[in-house]
């Protein structure tokens, strides 16, 4: 039995045609739209052109002003290339995959410094971007947002959660002292325990449930010594060192790990803001002035020096990040602040006798005073800050 041809379905002939009109149309609509786009980047102006050949950026070093620059990138190697403006190991700004024969145009806002730009390949040598002051620039420096708070504010959770950390663990050592029933160990665990808690007690202190457990004053309560609400370090400093004894205070003890341990998690938690982050150096910098200075903290161990000057290096930290946020601002201000702590640092250091803070006691109210003025400067200088970072 012969087959019949088929005659072929008149259909498929009118789909084929259109298929082929849309692969030309489609094509005519890239072509269009490519070269659409080329005439509008070629039509952007730029401050300085960079042509990417196979081997390196030409030129291979740019100088521009300070502030928002744009860059044409012209590909004239055979692949496919990127070019990156580099901080160090941080992209600044990139355009990506921009093809053989075509060029790109990317626009940055840049602040004074020497970066370096990724030329192409991965292998080839990178160029450098030299950027030079200018008013746009220092304009826009001037202007302080919270992006400028990101650095410092995460830079400051993680002092709080490294100190935090060797306040609890410090606490511990001077229990097992106390269990132990060492007192010139537990006297010699409980001065290095107080030391980490000192540098963050610009915020600790603000947690009154947990300050009035862990660090009371007995002159501040109603039995004083013998009042049932007196605990924490200072209880512990007075069995140590007025009464030369161990005995009662493993109980005090095990609530102060328990206390910071609470603390640590608060520490962790705790929200942090701009505002916040300028009040705490001033806070604390009157606090020492008017009140740890002039009459001292620790009673019975006259220890306070040592820690005066843990106070410090966490006012140190508080202000070198604030230092960093308003140099750009207001760099008058800045090196008022950091000459007032300078003069609070030297003047505490000049205390000591031998290598070492004597004690507390054997401060004449002169030299209390001195220090006290230096804080109360420094107290005066940050005062300024809130007046002069305008948040945008």
């Amino acid at each position: 039995m012969s087959e019949t041809p088929v005659a072929p379905n008149r259909h498929l002939y009118w789909a084929v045609a259109a298929a082929a009109c849309l692969a030309v149309a489609g094509g005519g609509a890239f072509w269009y739209a490519a070269s659409k786009t080329a005439a509008t980047t070629r039509g952007q102006a730029a401050d300085r052109t960079v042509t990417i050949t196979a081997t390196a950026c030409q030129p291979n070093q740019i100088t521009v002003p300070g502030g928002r620059r744009s860059f044409e990138i012209v590909n004239a190697s055979d692949r496919p290339i990127e070019w990156e403006i580099l901080d160090g190991v941080l992209v600044l700004a990139e355009r990506e995959n921009i093809a053989p024969g075509f060029r790109a145009t990317l626009s940055v806002q840049l602040a004074p410094g020497t970066y370096q730009m990724a030329c192409g390949l991965l292998s080839n040598p990178r160029g450098t971007l030299v950027v030079t002051p200018s008013d746009e620039a220092a304009a826009a420096a001037s202007e302080v947002t919270l992006r400028k708070f990101l650095g410092p504010l995460s830079e400051y959770r993680v002092y709080l959660a490294m100190q935090g950390n060797a306040a609890l663990s410090a606490a511990q050592t001077l229990q097992a002292a106390i269990a132990a029933g060492d007192v010139t160990a537990a006297q010699a665990a409980w001065q290095a325990a107080r030391l980490p808690y000192r540098r963050i007690e610009a915020l600790a202190y603000r947690f009154s449930d947990l300050e009035n457990r862990i660090d009371p004053r007995a002159a501040y309560l109603t039995g004083r010594e013998q009042d049932p609400a007196f605990t924490g370090y200072h209880r512990i400093e007075y069995g140590l060192f007025a009464q030369g004894t161990t005995e009662g205070l493993a109980p005090v003890a095990a609530q102060l790990v328990t206390d910071l341990e609470a603390l640590k998690t608060r520490l962790r938690q705790a929200p942090l803001d701009p505002q916040l982050l300028i009040a705490l150096p001033g806070d604390m910098a009157t606090q020492l002035a008017q009140s740890h200075v002039p009459t001292g903290d620790d009673a019975y161990a006259k220890t306070d020096l040592a820690e005066f000057e843990a106070s410090l290096e966490g006012l140190d930290k508080l202000t070198g990040l604030l230092r960093g946020v308003v140099a750009s601002v207001n760099p008058d201000l800045e090196a008022q602040i950091g000459a007032a702590m300078e003069r609070s640092r030297a003047d505490l250091t000049a205390l000591k006798q031998g290598g070492a803070y004597p004690p507390y006691d054997t401060i004449s109210a002169e030299q209390r005073q001195a220090l006290s003025g230096d804080l109360t400067a420094l107290a005066a200088a940050l005062s300024k800050l809130q007046d002069v970072i305008g948040l945008n």
